[in-house]
């Protein structure tokens, strides 16, 4: 299928390894120019590497997407660079694991910051400049708990919710003016982030982080983890113009785990 991203901008966030950068490497594979985003160095060599690969146009930016000055500036350095913004991948490290009496007040207002304010602070900056070329699409890369709470997420369980009515609401205002808003919900997909997550569980639970792994892709009807590659080709074709009617909706990437608390 042609995606139709040749040469469409699109900006990635939190893309220096995992989800975000199977997202921006798909995007530049399909010929689109990809501004991508992280907060250490390894931005860099993410986006060397992308460009090595896919002799796309790839630019690297150092910026905290928890922090306003940062946001305004990725998105300043996109538009100065390209005149455009096509695409907004909205991705964002998830926040700290833990039970609600394992948590403080202050952990919930570190993940709002980082799930929720930073979705709002990137449709701050990108919506303005979309409205004014008349077109866009928005994908924000949420979770399969905005279905079913997954165990010892709670901060996850509760605010990328909020993120999903934020979107559903921009959805609503965005569509008559040509904007798409979307998001993508994977369940658990073989990353840095997963593997952590595993090793924590096996922890304690005394068990270990195969059998932890093997536990869950027993949870989900395909027998198996997604992996990356593939999350990075629903994305692209989810942000591409080749899925031009599909708007205000909340994509489930999880092999049917969804259906099922895992």
């Amino acid at each position: 299928m042609e995606l139709q991203l040749r040469d469409k901008i699109a900006l990635v966030t939190a893309a220096s390894k995992g989800l975000g950068k199977a997202a921006a490497l798909e995007l530049a594979r399909e010929g689109a120019r990809v501004v991508m985003c992280a907060r250490s160095e390894l931005i860099e060599t993410a986006a060397a590497e992308i460009r090595a690969e896919t002799k796309a146009e790839v630019l690297a930016v150092r910026a905290d997407v928890t922090a306003a000055a940062d946001v305004a500036r990725l998105a300043q350095t996109t538009l100065e660079r390209f005149g455009r913004i096509d695409i907004l991948i909205a991705n964002a490290g998830g926040p700290r694991p833990g039970r609600f009496l394992d948590l403080s007040p202050a952990d919930w207002e570190a993940a709002a910051q980082l799930t929720l304010m930073s979705a709002v602070r990137l449709f701050y900056a990108v919506v303005p400049p979309m409205l004014a070329q008349g077109s866009g699409s928005i994908v924000a890369i949420e979770s399969v708990s905005i279905k079913q709470p997954v165990d010892n997420l709670i901060l996850s369980n509760s605010l990328r919710l909020a993120v999903i009515g934020l979107l559903k609401s921009m959805a609503n205002e965005l569509g008559p003016r040509g904007i798409r808003v979307n998001s993508i919900n994977p369940t658990f997909t073989w990353t840095e982030r997963v593997a952590q997550l595993l090793q924590e569980r096996a922890a304690g639970k005394g068990t270990d982080l195969e059998e932890e792994a093997e536990r869950m892709a027993a949870a989900i009807p395909l027998r198996r983890m997604g992996d990356v590659t593939e999350f990075g080709r629903a994305i692209a074709w989810l942000a591409s113009p080749a899925a031009a009617f599909i708007h205000g909706h909340n994509l489930m990437f999880d092999g049917g785990a969804s259906q099922f608390p895992i």
